[in-house]
């Protein structure tokens, strides 16, 4: 069964943010492409180019397609993500093609805070989906923002605890860089932080 139209499209903008060929030293992913990292190519055996090796090579001829298709079949189906109320398929995805199954301990962390039985064990279980379900029946308009916080709170901790990406996090100008952008683009504007508040957050790294 094929992913539905609503579910392509998210996979389709996790794409276009993802961008073209990268290989940045200071990115634990390594040489990436539309935000498929050389890492999953080896995990799923994607030998592109026939040489019998999977290498940098391979990543910069993926195309877009490929990267849906790899996005939609290992970072929504597989981890369960669908089985989520809907309103949080679009930032849990994305989250999930950034930083795997950090995405769903995020999740099952919030669940526990506020009040619901969940392992933050980074898997989508009976007890994940009733949790969210839960919640969501509880929060409607407030638990993607709670979640899209969190995860703005995690590059944050990211970036307090790592000096090399911070880079991801500000901007060389000082400003919110694409992290906290990235994670914003899931929080409703009104939780957005400042300028001011932004600068506030990251004073220590000065």
């Amino acid at each position: 069964m094929g992913a539905s139209r609503e579910v392509n499209a998210i996979a389709q903008a996790i794409v276009q943010r993802e961008g073209g060929y990268v290989n940045d030293p200071d990115d634990p992913g390594g040489a990436t492409n539309h935000g498929v990292t050389i890492h999953t190519m080896r995990r799923l055996g994607l030998d592109l180019t026939g040489d019998g090796r999977i290498n940098t090579a391979d990543v910069r001829v993926l195309s877009q397609s490929q990267a849906v298709d790899i996005f939609l079949s290992h970072y929504f189906d597989a981890p369960k993500i669908g089985q989520l109320p809907q309103a949080l398929h679009a930032s849990v995805f994305d989250m999930y093609v950034n930083a795997g199954s950090n995405a769903v301990k995020i999740l099952q962390r919030l669940l526990v805070k506020m009040g619901y039985e969940c392992a933050a064990d980074g898997a989508i279980g009976p007890l994940t989906i009733a949790a969210a379900m839960q919640a969501f029946d509880a929060a409607p308009r407030h638990l993607v923002d709670a979640y899209g916080i969190e995860r703005r709170n995690y590059y944050f901790r990211l970036a307090d605890k790592r000096v090399a990406s911070r880079k991801y996090a500000r901007t060389r100008a000082g400003g919110k860089g694409g992290w906290i952008t990235r994670a914003e683009e899931f929080i409703s504007p009104k939780y957005h932080l400042s300028a001011e508040q932004f600068q506030q957050r990251i004073a220590k790294w000065a």
